[in-house]
């Protein structure tokens, strides 16, 4: 389970920035850009919103509406309520799903103007669970960023 103070270094200072960080943060900006003028307004506000998510696991049938960002930091207990409804649901395992993620899928959430929770087919997945699903399937990556909790497959109702 991840700490409090793993949790909390979100609001420190960033990180440094490696090339596969640096193309989602382009990805992200690029879709920013697209957003309609009042969305976009939105985001870029001194004191951001608070911030909201919401999913469905399909293989756990677990619901989850949670506000991870409120006051310019991400919310430790919604966050851990996060990570645990994207564990790895065949082993139980929970890893912390990176800041950048959650707020790449609110971005979505935002552009499709929609607040139906999203359909969570795969989010964190184990070393051990993604060998598995290596061996039995080659679409699924070796190295897949699943693994460090920077990637997660979804599906949008409607």
């Amino acid at each position: 389970m991840p700490t409090a103070e793993h949790l909390t270094d979100h609001c420190r200072a960033a990180e440094p920035i490696h090339r596969r960080r640096f193309l989602r943060l382009g990805l992200l900006a690029a879709s920013v850009c697209l957003l309609p003028r009042p969305v976009s307004a939105a985001l870029q506000k001194k004191n951001p919103p608070e911030r909201r998510l919401s999913f469905f696991n399909t293989h756990t049938g677990e619901s989850l509406e949670a506000c991870y960002f409120h006051s310019g930091c991400y919310e430790p207990k919604a966050l851990r309520a996060i990570y645990h409804i994207l564990r790895d649901h065949r082993s139980g395992e929970i890893h912390p799903i990176d800041g950048g993620l959650l707020d790449l899928l609110y971005t979505l959430s935002l552009r499709l103007g929609d607040s139906r929770p999203f359909h969570v087919i795969s989010g964190y997945r184990s070393a051990e669970t993604n060998a598995t699903l290596h061996r039995r399937n080659r679409g699924v990556a070796s190295q897949s960023l699943h693994v460090y909790g920077k990637a997660i497959d979804i599906r949008v109702p409607g």
